[in-house]
């Protein structure tokens, strides 16, 4: 063999190599495998529906046996994801719950990569078009309440990461559609980053959970700029989780100070909460801190990708958002 093509073969084979290694980061620091579906008693039906022009889609949870005037649980996916990687990366967890207390979950998809929340900063447009989600998710709600005979008093929102945004926005500017509302893994942009219109009247915000981690490398909760790593994602500036908690009931019109309760799971995860309650003693804002999480809802069925931080398999996430809908409820 002639040197040129033995130093040829050296490259190809160093680039191999090195396409080996990332890929084995790749794998490492990306992979997740799929969480194995339960047993459900229910259907999971896909639908579409027209609002100002445009065909939007959303997936149906329906438990067998639901009741009448049963409660509906709107569940808003994160950036670049869709109803399905919602389920998945809860690890059905939703649809266990419905399953225990008799709700419908309906799992709406964004017009563009983001759902157009509060920032100001973001991939919502599509083909030039920016959707109305607000619009889009009022109409969505009206109609599968009428259809399938849904309480509509009962009507909450969960939202994960970007959908924690796009769960903001519809508490700030369509207050009286939803009875509480849920925002994981998200906060309020700053000033300069806000694009929101809320309702004028003040002390009309729904009741509203903020859960979040404080090893988040996405989104800080001390505030700043979001982004992976300084070069992924970048989603403009928020401000820290206290003060988007602090804003919100500064919204209610609560002024007495937060009720701060830590608990220590039986994993060693400490857990934090502050609420601020309202006249009949219920929180009507609450900040659950998870001390030394990533950008995870914890939960104990789905593995998360280790390039979002630590992820807890408790406490169970959508468990501590249901029961804090509940309260809401009674």
């Amino acid at each position: 063999m002639n040197r040129p093509l033995r130093l040829l073969l050296r490259v190809l084979l160093a680039l191999l190599g090195l396409l080996a290694v990332l890929a084995a980061l790749l794998a490492y620091f990306v992979y997740t495998p799929t969480p194995e579906l339960p047993a459900l008693s229910g259907t999971l039906s896909k639908g579409e529906i027209r609002v100002a022009g445009q065909t939007r889609h959303y997936r149906l949870y329906r438990p067998k046996g639901l009741p009448p005037d049963a409660p509906l649980l709107l569940a808003l996916h994160g950036s670049g994801e869709g109803p399905q990687a919602l389920r998945a990366s809860t690890g059905y967890g939703f649809e266990r719950l419905a399953e225990q207390h008799g709700f419908a979950v309906l799992y709406p998809k964004s017009f563009a990569f983001d759902w157009n929340d509060c920032s100001s900063i973001g991939d919502t447009e599509l083909n030039g078009v920016r959707a109305d989600e607000v619009g889009f998710l009022a109409a969505l709600v009206d109609q599968q309440v009428a259809e399938h005979g849904l309480d509509p008093r009962r009507v909450f929102v969960a939202g994960v990461s970007n959908g924690g945004s796009m769960a903001m926005r519809l508490a700030l500017e369509d207050p009286q559609r939803y009875r509480a509302v849920a925002a994981a893994l998200a906060n309020v942009p700053a000033p300069q980053n806000f694009q929101c219109k809320p309702v004028a009247q003040a002390g009309t915000t729904p009741p509203l959970l903020i859960m979040n981690g404080t090893a988040d490398p996405l989104v800080p909760y001390a505030g700043g700029e979001i982004n992976l790593l300084g070069l992924f994602y970048k989603g403009g500036a928020v401000i820290s989780s206290m003060d988007s908690a602090q804003y919100f009931a500064d919204r209610q019109q609560l002024q007495a100070p937060p009720q701060i309760q830590s608990t220590q799971t039986a994993g060693g995860w400490r857990v934090e909460h502050a609420r601020w309650l309202g006249a009949a003693g219920r929180p009507q804002v609450q900040l659950t801190t998870l001390h030394g999480a990533g950008h995870v809802l914890p939960q104990p069925w789905a593995a998360r990708p280790r390039l979002l931080g630590p992820a807890p398999t408790e406490p169970n996430g959508p468990e501590m958002i249901w029961a804090f809908f509940e309260q809401q409820s009674r």
